[in-house]
Protein backbone atom coordinates (compact mmCIF):
# COMPACT_ATOMS: atom_id res chain seq x y z
CA UNK A 1 0.00 0.00 0.00
CA UNK A 2 0.70 3.51 -0.56
CA UNK A 3 1.35 5.43 2.73
CA UNK A 4 0.11 9.01 3.52
CA UNK A 5 3.84 10.40 3.79
CA UNK A 6 4.29 9.73 0.10
CA UNK A 7 6.81 6.90 0.86
CA UNK A 8 6.08 2.97 -0.30
CA UNK A 9 5.28 0.60 2.45
CA UNK A 10 6.20 -3.03 0.92
CA UNK A 11 5.09 -5.37 3.66
CA UNK A 12 6.71 -8.48 1.48
CA UNK A 13 8.67 -9.56 -1.59
CA UNK A 14 6.73 -7.14 -4.85
CA UNK A 15 7.43 -6.72 -8.38
CA UNK A 16 7.48 -3.46 -10.54
CA UNK A 17 7.52 -3.51 -14.02
CA UNK A 18 8.68 -0.87 -15.46
CA UNK A 19 8.75 0.87 -18.97
CA UNK A 20 11.19 -0.72 -21.47
CA UNK A 21 13.32 2.16 -23.27
CA UNK A 22 14.53 1.24 -27.11
CA UNK A 23 17.89 2.75 -26.59
CA UNK A 24 20.55 -0.09 -25.63
CA UNK A 25 20.17 -0.07 -21.51
CA UNK A 26 23.25 0.80 -19.53
CA UNK A 27 22.28 -1.44 -16.61
CA UNK A 28 20.52 -5.44 -16.32
CA UNK A 29 19.03 -4.96 -12.89
CA UNK A 30 18.64 -8.05 -11.09
CA UNK A 31 16.72 -8.26 -7.71
CA UNK A 32 17.72 -6.25 -5.18
CA UNK A 33 16.85 -5.13 -1.63
CA UNK A 34 15.74 -1.88 -0.56
CA UNK A 35 14.16 -0.04 2.24
CA UNK A 36 10.80 1.50 1.68
CA UNK A 37 9.66 3.10 4.82
CA UNK A 38 12.54 0.81 6.68
CA UNK A 39 10.67 -2.33 5.79
CA UNK A 40 13.12 -3.96 3.40
CA UNK A 41 11.86 -6.26 0.42
CA UNK A 42 13.24 -7.74 -2.91
CA UNK A 43 12.27 -5.64 -5.70
CA UNK A 44 12.24 -7.50 -9.00
CA UNK A 45 13.13 -4.95 -11.99
CA UNK A 46 11.76 -7.43 -14.82
CA UNK A 47 12.23 -4.92 -18.17
CA UNK A 48 15.80 -4.01 -19.62
CA UNK A 49 16.24 -0.35 -19.31
CA UNK A 50 18.99 2.72 -18.69
CA UNK A 51 19.43 4.17 -15.34
CA UNK A 52 18.71 7.50 -16.58
CA UNK A 53 15.78 9.25 -17.56
CA UNK A 54 15.07 11.11 -21.00
CA UNK A 55 14.50 14.74 -20.10
CA UNK A 56 11.80 16.15 -19.15
CA UNK A 57 9.94 12.43 -18.64
CA UNK A 58 8.37 10.61 -16.01
CA UNK A 59 8.17 6.91 -15.34
CA UNK A 60 5.20 5.14 -13.84
CA UNK A 61 5.69 1.85 -12.17
CA UNK A 62 3.15 -0.98 -12.64
CA UNK A 63 2.30 -4.28 -11.67
CA UNK A 64 1.08 -6.41 -14.84
CA UNK A 65 -0.46 -9.24 -12.74
CA UNK A 66 -0.31 -11.12 -16.20
CA UNK A 67 3.86 -11.50 -16.32
CA UNK A 68 4.52 -12.16 -12.72
CA UNK A 69 3.91 -16.17 -12.77
CA UNK A 70 6.48 -16.47 -16.17
CA UNK A 71 8.85 -14.28 -14.60
CA UNK A 72 8.93 -15.06 -10.66
CA UNK A 73 11.00 -18.62 -9.88
CA UNK A 74 9.07 -21.05 -7.71
CA UNK A 75 11.26 -20.77 -4.84
CA UNK A 76 10.60 -16.70 -4.33
CA UNK A 77 7.97 -17.99 -1.62
CA UNK A 78 4.58 -15.37 -1.28
CA UNK A 79 4.44 -12.47 -4.07
CA UNK A 80 2.18 -9.15 -3.25
CA UNK A 81 1.24 -7.27 -6.38
CA UNK A 82 0.68 -3.31 -5.91
CA UNK A 83 -1.00 -1.09 -8.57
CA UNK A 84 1.36 1.51 -9.47
CA UNK A 85 -0.52 2.86 -11.99
CA UNK A 86 -0.78 6.41 -10.26
CA UNK A 87 2.88 6.18 -8.95
CA UNK A 88 4.95 8.77 -10.86
CA UNK A 89 8.34 8.71 -10.96
CA UNK A 90 9.92 11.84 -11.07
CA UNK A 91 12.55 13.33 -13.71
CA UNK A 92 15.83 13.69 -11.18
CA UNK A 93 18.23 13.53 -14.43
CA UNK A 94 19.28 16.78 -13.68
CA UNK A 95 20.98 16.41 -10.67
CA UNK A 96 23.28 14.47 -13.24
CA UNK A 97 26.50 16.37 -15.38
CA UNK A 98 25.00 19.19 -17.39
CA UNK A 99 26.48 19.17 -20.57
CA UNK A 100 26.34 23.16 -20.59
CA UNK A 101 29.36 23.32 -18.01
CA UNK A 102 32.86 21.85 -18.15
CA UNK A 103 32.49 17.96 -16.78
CA UNK A 104 35.89 18.06 -15.25
CA UNK A 105 34.87 21.22 -13.21
CA UNK A 106 31.92 19.56 -12.63
CA UNK A 107 33.91 16.57 -10.82
CA UNK A 108 36.15 18.88 -9.53
CA UNK A 109 33.46 20.33 -7.17
CA UNK A 110 31.85 17.61 -6.41
CA UNK A 111 35.27 16.50 -5.21
CA UNK A 112 34.74 19.57 -2.89
CA UNK A 113 31.57 19.00 -1.31
CA UNK A 114 32.85 15.57 -0.64
CA UNK A 115 36.37 16.94 0.90
CA UNK A 116 33.77 19.24 3.42
CA UNK A 117 32.50 15.68 5.00
CA UNK A 118 36.05 14.63 6.38
CA UNK A 119 34.95 11.47 6.14
CA UNK A 120 37.20 8.51 7.66
CA UNK A 121 37.11 4.73 6.85
CA UNK A 122 35.46 4.54 10.43
CA UNK A 123 32.55 7.42 9.43
CA UNK A 124 28.63 6.34 9.15
CA UNK A 125 27.87 8.71 6.27
CA UNK A 126 24.24 9.44 4.57
CA UNK A 127 23.21 11.17 1.60
CA UNK A 128 20.28 12.17 0.57
CA UNK A 129 18.83 12.89 -2.84
CA UNK A 130 22.02 12.22 -4.17
CA UNK A 131 22.93 12.14 -7.71
CA UNK A 132 23.86 8.49 -8.94
CA UNK A 133 27.37 10.30 -10.30
CA UNK A 134 28.07 11.86 -7.00
CA UNK A 135 27.14 8.15 -5.01
CA UNK A 136 29.98 6.96 -7.78
CA UNK A 137 32.74 9.67 -7.14
CA UNK A 138 31.93 9.28 -2.92
CA UNK A 139 32.21 5.40 -3.48
CA UNK A 140 35.92 5.37 -5.70
CA UNK A 141 37.74 8.49 -3.55
CA UNK A 142 35.84 8.32 0.25
CA UNK A 143 35.30 4.57 2.00
CA UNK A 144 33.91 4.62 4.82
CA UNK A 145 32.03 1.50 7.31
CA UNK A 146 28.53 2.51 6.56
CA UNK A 147 26.74 4.23 3.58
CA UNK A 148 23.47 5.44 3.59
CA UNK A 149 21.66 6.52 0.29
CA UNK A 150 18.06 8.11 0.85
CA UNK A 151 16.04 9.20 -1.76
CA UNK A 152 12.52 9.65 -3.12
CA UNK A 153 13.23 7.53 -6.12
CA UNK A 154 12.74 3.83 -6.13
CA UNK A 155 14.53 3.83 -9.78
CA UNK A 156 17.49 5.62 -8.80
CA UNK A 157 17.98 3.78 -5.39
CA UNK A 158 17.73 0.76 -7.79
CA UNK A 159 20.28 1.76 -9.88
CA UNK A 160 22.70 2.23 -7.13
CA UNK A 161 22.11 -0.63 -5.28
CA UNK A 162 22.86 -2.66 -8.41
CA UNK A 163 26.14 -1.25 -8.64
CA UNK A 164 27.19 -0.93 -5.16
CA UNK A 165 25.34 -3.73 -3.28
CA UNK A 166 26.94 -3.17 0.63
CA UNK A 167 25.05 0.46 0.49
CA UNK A 168 22.39 1.22 2.05
CA UNK A 169 19.08 2.19 0.31
CA UNK A 170 16.17 3.65 1.97
CA UNK A 171 13.12 5.53 0.19
CA UNK A 172 11.07 7.76 1.76
CA UNK A 173 11.14 11.25 3.50
CA UNK A 174 14.68 11.90 5.38
CA UNK A 175 12.53 13.44 8.45
CA UNK A 176 11.32 9.39 8.81
CA UNK A 177 14.55 7.55 8.61
CA UNK A 178 14.91 4.66 11.16
CA UNK A 179 17.38 6.10 13.90
CA UNK A 180 19.10 2.17 13.75
CA UNK A 181 21.90 3.92 11.27
CA UNK A 182 22.40 6.46 14.02
CA UNK A 183 24.84 7.33 15.22
CA UNK A 184 26.23 9.39 11.86
CA UNK A 185 29.00 11.09 11.37
CA UNK A 186 28.38 12.94 8.16
CA UNK A 187 25.67 13.95 6.47
CA UNK A 188 25.61 14.93 3.20
CA UNK A 189 21.99 17.05 2.06
CA UNK A 190 23.17 16.86 -1.57
CA UNK A 191 20.00 18.49 -2.87
CA UNK A 192 18.09 19.89 0.03
CA UNK A 193 15.11 22.43 -2.21
CA UNK A 194 13.90 19.14 -3.27
CA UNK A 195 13.01 18.51 1.05
CA UNK A 196 9.34 19.24 1.61
CA UNK A 197 10.39 20.18 5.35
CA UNK A 198 11.10 23.46 6.62
CA UNK A 199 14.78 24.10 7.54
CA UNK A 200 14.28 23.50 11.28
CA UNK A 201 12.42 20.03 11.05
CA UNK A 202 15.30 18.72 9.23
CA UNK A 203 18.19 20.32 11.65
CA UNK A 204 15.97 18.29 14.60
CA UNK A 205 16.01 15.17 12.54
CA UNK A 206 19.34 15.26 12.24
CA UNK A 207 20.68 16.44 16.17
CA UNK A 208 18.63 12.72 16.64
CA UNK A 209 20.97 11.50 14.49
CA UNK A 210 24.10 12.73 14.55
CA UNK A 211 27.83 11.92 16.53
CA UNK A 212 29.70 14.52 18.63
CA UNK A 213 31.76 16.61 15.69
CA UNK A 214 29.57 15.38 12.70
CA UNK A 215 29.39 17.54 10.20
CA UNK A 216 26.18 17.90 7.58
CA UNK A 217 27.12 19.43 4.34
CA UNK A 218 24.86 21.01 2.27
CA UNK A 219 25.53 21.83 -1.67
CA UNK A 220 25.14 22.88 -5.07
CA UNK A 221 27.44 22.46 -7.44
CA UNK A 222 26.47 24.62 -9.99
CA UNK A 223 25.02 27.34 -7.32
CA UNK A 224 22.05 29.38 -6.52
CA UNK A 225 21.60 30.93 -10.37
CA UNK A 226 21.32 27.55 -11.76
CA UNK A 227 18.73 26.25 -9.15
CA UNK A 228 16.62 28.58 -10.42
CA UNK A 229 16.95 27.77 -13.77
CA UNK A 230 16.48 24.42 -13.00
CA UNK A 231 13.14 25.55 -10.58
CA UNK A 232 11.58 26.61 -13.94
CA UNK A 233 11.55 23.27 -15.39
CA UNK A 234 11.29 21.06 -12.24
CA UNK A 235 8.80 22.81 -10.45
CA UNK A 236 7.36 19.09 -8.96
CA UNK A 237 10.24 18.48 -7.76
CA UNK A 238 12.35 21.92 -6.41
CA UNK A 239 10.22 22.71 -3.18
CA UNK A 240 12.23 24.84 -1.04
CA UNK A 241 15.27 27.60 -1.06
CA UNK A 242 18.97 27.34 -0.58
CA UNK A 243 19.35 29.01 3.20
CA UNK A 244 20.96 31.73 3.16
CA UNK A 245 23.86 32.36 5.71
CA UNK A 246 21.61 34.32 8.77
CA UNK A 247 19.13 32.11 8.26
CA UNK A 248 21.14 28.83 8.70
CA UNK A 249 23.07 29.77 11.32
CA UNK A 250 20.04 31.01 12.97
CA UNK A 251 18.28 27.46 12.57
CA UNK A 252 21.91 24.94 13.35
CA UNK A 253 22.47 27.56 16.23
CA UNK A 254 19.13 26.46 17.44
CA UNK A 255 19.76 22.92 17.15
CA UNK A 256 23.37 22.44 18.46
CA UNK A 257 24.69 22.72 14.77
CA UNK A 258 27.76 25.66 14.16
CA UNK A 259 29.17 26.97 10.85
CA UNK A 260 32.04 25.94 10.12
CA UNK A 261 32.04 26.77 6.34
CA UNK A 262 29.84 28.80 4.17
CA UNK A 263 29.93 29.45 0.37
CA UNK A 264 27.62 31.13 -2.15
CA UNK A 265 29.07 31.88 -5.23
CA UNK A 266 27.27 31.82 -8.45
CA UNK A 267 28.70 28.35 -9.55
CA UNK A 268 29.15 26.77 -5.96
CA UNK A 269 26.85 26.23 -3.12
CA UNK A 270 28.57 24.78 -0.21
CA UNK A 271 27.35 25.01 3.72
CA UNK A 272 29.16 22.76 6.63
CA UNK A 273 27.82 22.56 9.94
CA UNK A 274 29.31 20.89 12.69
CA UNK A 275 26.99 19.52 15.36
CA UNK A 276 28.07 20.72 18.82
CA UNK A 277 26.20 18.06 21.04
CA UNK A 278 22.32 18.26 22.57
CA UNK A 279 22.47 21.31 24.96
CA UNK A 280 22.37 21.05 28.98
Amino acid sequence: MVSSMNSVLLPSSVILQLPSRQSSPRHQLQPQYITTRSVSHRVHFISSLSCSFPSNSHCCLHADQSSIGAMVPSDEGPVSVINFEDFIEKDWSFLDYDELNPKEEHKQKIAQIITAGRIEETSRVLVSIGSEEFVDQLVDTSPCSLLLVVHDSLFILACIKEKYDKIKCWQGELIHVPEKWAPLDVVFLYFLPALPFKLDQVFRMLAKCCSQGARVVISHPQGREALEQQRKQHQDVIVSELPDKMTLQKVASDNSFEMAEFVDESGLYLAVLQFSGAKN
